[in-house]
């Protein structure tokens, strides 16, 4: 199972992180966000990596042209669209990435929302269900109604997101069955500062010891 911790700013945690277990670290490139990181803190959370992770750029509404230039900059190896994207939009991102990790992030406020999915699947690697909030595009610690997504089953892989912290993720992962799962506020002390010990007990109610 994947396991995505979201909102890193700070290179010793990212690392810290990583050597945990988990298969995937998200930085948000959403200059809004107070977890935002530009291109060079990326590079100074990536250079000191020492195990293999995926490198998670999280975009809300940017250009093709603002992404890609993002990827190349930072090496990431994965996007993640959190904002209003079209299908055609994700189509053309893409055809300009090539072998980069595409996931479309949906902010799902009732069953209604699940019809996207359709949409997306054909032009994205990866979906992301998180909760929605009128205000903010992720990180608002909300959960989603687990048991009405008992039967979603998409034909792409897809990470669970939304309100996840060590306390509630064996709940959620007993009702449901995704690809992975993706964490940020669930692990933090403040935006963008997470809390090792409960990064820590998070990787030891699921079993998994440091790499």
């Amino acid at each position: 199972m994947r396991i995505k911790i979201c909102g890193i700013t700070i290179p010793e945690q990212g690392v810290a992180i990583a050597r945990m277990g988990a298969t995937a670290l998200g930085f948000i490139c959403v200059p809004t966000s107070p977890r935002y990181v530009t291109s060079a803190q990326i590079n100074a959370v990536v250079k000191d990596l020492s195990v293999k992770v995926d490198r998670i750029g999280v975009f809300a509404n940017a250009t093709v042209e603002e992404i890609c230039q993002t990827v190349a900059e930072a090496g990431l190896n994965g996007v993640q669209l959190h904002g209003d994207e079209t299908e055609e939009f994700c189509q053309e991102l893409r055809q300009r990435l090539g072998s980069v990790e595409t996931i479309k992030a949906l902010r799902v406020r009732s069953q209604e929302g699940l019809k996207q999915v359709e949409i997306y699947t054909p032009w994205v690697d990866t979906l992301l269900l998180d909760a929605y909030h009128p205000q903010m595009l992720g990180g608002t610690g909300t959960t989603l109604d687990w048991s009405s997504l008992q039967q979603f089953h998409p034909s792409c892989p897809w990470l669970l997101a939304g309100g996840l912290t060590p306390d509630n993720v064996l709940d959620a992962l007993n009702q449901l069955q995704p690809s992975g799962i993706d964490l940020s506020s669930g692990v933090e002390r403040s935006p963008g500062d997470k809390d090792l010990d409960k990064v820590a007990k998070l990787f030891e109610k699921l079993g998994i010891g440091n790499r």
